[in-house]
């Protein structure tokens, strides 16, 4: 009866100060006791609260609208509601026990869902998961998502594949807005640093329709830390050393937030000497990066921005061929230096049933490139023990050096979307998108010319909710005017479309089926290349009239859940027009075979399979099996190249809670991979191979606050194996050896 009354009390306070406040109770669906600690969150208004030790909540200042509540606990079932706001009533709200473990909000697709609502099939992983892992990048941690491989060069330098489409063919998002950092080189990275982020989510198929041009294989959506709960504040700092390279990365950050502002900072040191297999170093896989963080934000009833600034330089050596062998950490020539700037600017307005979004970036990219020639004819086969005075020399040496190679990429984009209001059962959005594009040259040699690249876009798409399914269809259309070294202009334009349809066959089973267009303008390597391709031993020459690359994909998931039991199924077939490809013509330009840029109709098509067992009463104990399959060949009957090998991952973990505030865990995971033998012309076949790895780690209460620690192991068994998308494999080196890592992070 107090509870009651408390409630009644809250509620008609609320509607004396004619305020949109809502309170509620969150109970157990077995016992009806209140539970406490539970996560209400509101996604699209990015506010929320948690539950007192009644079960009781109340959350003040809301817009007038209607909004997507969702609420979380652990060892409960996630669930989500729409809430319509004003409301009087007190809220009443149930979870149920369940060995599943909790749902995230997905912020890649535009509705803001769970992903058990969610039409479109996205994969999720937190940071802290991918460190778990043992990973040592946050390139390479995301090869441990379903679906998704990287194309590295050493350990500083990945790109994401998306079952088998990369480069240009997969859009990166970073803070909200998409990142242009000349993405279209092999050994051009990601350019961004773990340290500040929170989660990655990968969509897997054509998502042009949100995303415009280079969406077409797929998005790797990257969110960045959360602000701290409102009026409270907190920081953190930790590090991890790995041994197989002697290097370590460290970080720092704090945050606050009062009623209406929020700051974040948080800043973080990277070092790595060459990683080492089980029978060398491989020569200048070195790298240093520094990367700093920044977020300003402000929330009001109708209105919240959040307004963010990164810069990342690094250091990134790129590997030739096995000769110094040493742990120095400073790269030699050939090497990269980047500095990445990224200004972003994610706001809403509220109106009465409907809001406005306006997202604005601004990314700055300067790279630079250094080599010499005569360091080609220097010995680096020295000893292990070489001493210090060699190594300043090449740090003066580097100091002294002008880039071969410079170029800026400036780059500003926005993204206006209005959310109609709701209309019976459709749920509606508009938008804008577009961009203005810049790159110059300023070193002696010219990878790709001076060029002017100007996007734009309008699409509308609606989410329809049925009582027994949910449909989600748009349409779009984009226009791409690129004007190159002043005197070439060309326009590519193109209309897509997609239609999704998710429905429960029964209550354990879910399906989803969606079918969507993309499409990808060439990028002006392909278009205007004239020269040697550095690091890949070809002379590459464009094609000005290559035609945009269009695809249509179909992708079919299913899932079964029970309380013991999840399996889900995913097939995909695409198929991609005017695919664009480098192919050997015969011929050779100063003893270098030369290859041209041609097109040609091509398919890719697999899926993955997945099974996760959690039996009960031993809820603790996880087993998880999954199989991933990818095949692309063109037309013409050859292969795609880097398709990644089929692999199967098997994985035991356990988890303990000990105590409210301490909670342990430990896994170990066998990766099989399969031998790749369908390769392209130009490619080499790889064989199979098997990693094994394991960690442990939790919280723990120290002087009352939090230490996180990550303990892991990978490639226990040190074992030589080249992986199919390393772009070392033409001169048989290695991937890395076995590798140990010591997470701590100290929260205060």
């Amino acid at each position: 009866m107090k509870t009651i009354l408390y409630l009644l009390f809250l509620s008609m306070a609320s509607i004396a100060m004619g305020q949109n406040n809502i309170t509620g109770i969150v109970t157990d669906a077995e016992t009806g006791e209140g539970l406490p600690f539970v996560n209400i969150y509101f996604p699209q208004l990015e506010k929320g609260t948690t539950t007192d030790f009644d079960g009781i909540f109340n959350i003040e200042n809301l817009p007038s609208g209607s909004y997507s509540l969702v609420y979380s606990f652990v060892g409960y079932g996630t669930k989500s509601m729409n809430l319509v706001i004003p409301t009087t009533d007190t809220i009443s709200l149930t979870l149920s026990s369940s060995a599943i473990e909790m749902e995230a909000v997905i912020i890649s697709t535009p509705f803001h869902k769970l992903q058990s609502d969610n039409v479109m099939k996205v994969e999720r992983q937190t940071i802290k998961e991918l460190k778990a892992s043992g990973a040592v990048t946050l390139g390479e941690g995301i090869s441990n998502i379903a679906g998704v491989e990287g194309v590295s060069t050493g350990l500083g330098i990945t790109k994401p594949v998306i079952r088998g489409l990369s480069s240009n063919r997969v859009l990166v998002y970073t803070q909200g807005v998409r990142l242009e950092n000349q993405q279209f080189g092999d050994e051009h990275g990601l350019g961004l640093s773990d340290a500040g982020v929170e989660s990655v989510e990968v969509i897997k198929g054509p998502a042009s329709l949100l995303y415009g041009s280079d969406a077409l294989g797929g998005v790797l959506y990257i969110n960045p830390e959360k602000f701290a709960h409102q009026n409270s504040s907190n920081a953190d700092f930790g590090g991890t050393y790995f041994t197989n390279t002697q290097g370590y990365s460290t970080n720092a950050g704090y945050k606050a937030s009062g009623e209406a502002f929020k700051v974040l900072f948080r800043g973080s040191v990277t070092e790595h000497a060459d990683y080492n297999t089980a029978d060398y170093r491989v020569t200048n896989t070195r790298f240093k990066e520094q990367d700093f963080k920044a977020g300003l934000g402000y929330q009001s009833t109708n209105f919240k921005t959040d307004f963010r600034y990164n810069v990342n330089h690094s250091k990134i050596g790129i590997p030739e061929a096995i000769g110094e062998q040493s742990t120095n950490k400073t790269p030699l020539l050939p090497y990269q230096e980047l500095t990445n700037h990224i200004f972003s600017s994610r706001s809403t307005v509220f109106f009465n049933n409907s809001k406005l979004e306006f997202n604005l970036g601004y990314i700055y990219n300067n790279r630079n490139e250094f080599e010499d020639e005569h360091d080609h004819d220097h010995d680096h086969d020295h000893e292990e023990d070489h001493d210090e005075h060699e190594d300043e020399h090449h740090d003066e040496e580097h100091e002294t050096l002008h880039p071969a190679l410079q170029m800026k990429l400036k780059t500003a984009n926005y993204d206006v979307k209005y959310h109609l209001p709701i209309l019976g059962k459709f749920e509606t959005i508009v938008g804008v998108q577009g961009m203005n594009q810049v790159n110059t040259n300023y070193g002696e040699e010219e990878l790709i010319p001076n060029a002017v690249t100007n996007d734009f876009g309008i699409l509308a798409m609606s989410h329809i909710h049925f009582e027994k399914f949910d449909i989600q269809l748009g349409a779009r259309y984009d226009n791409r005017w690129l004007q190159i070294d002043n005197n070439i202009n060309k326009t590519f334009n193109s209309f897509n479309g997609a239609f999704g349809v998710k429905t429960n066959l029964t209550e354990n089973i879910t399906a989803r089926l969606n079918l969507a267009t993309g499409f990808r303008a060439p990028n002006l390597a392909e278009l205007t290349s004239d020269g040697v391709h550095h690091g890949t031993n070809r002379y590459e020459i464009g094609n000005i009239d290559l035609n945009n690359e269009q695809n249509f994909q179909t992708d079919l998931a299913l899932e079964f859940k029970s309380e013991h039991i999840e399996f889900f199924v995913n097939g995909f077939y695409n198929h991609v027009n005017d695919y664009i490809y480098l192919s050997p013509n015969g011929t050779s330009i100063n003893n270098t075979p030369v290859y041209n840029y041609v097109q040609d109709n091509s398919a890719l098509y697999g899926g993955e399979i997945g099974l996760h067992f959690h039996p009960h009463p031993l809820d603790w104990l996880h087993y998880e099996s999954s199989f991933e399959t990818v095949t692309g060949k063109l037309d013409s009957g050859d292969y795609l190249p880097l398709i990644p090998a089929n692999s199967i991952n098997n994985t035991i973990r356990v988890e303990f809670d000990y105590k409210e505030e301490t909670n342990m865990y430990a896994f170990v995971k066998l990766k099989s991979v399969f031998s790749q033998d369908n390769v392209s012309t130009f490619e080499t076949a790889t064989g199979s191979y098997n990693l094994l790895s394991a960690g442990f780690g939790g919280n723990i209460k120290v002087f009352n606050n939090d230490l996180s620690i990550i303990i892991s192991g990978t490639n226990l068994t040190d074992k030589t194996y080249v992986n199919h998308l390393s772009r070392l494999k033409p001169d048989g080196i290695f991937n890395m050896g076995r590798n140990f890592s010591l997470g701590l992070t100290y929260s205060l």
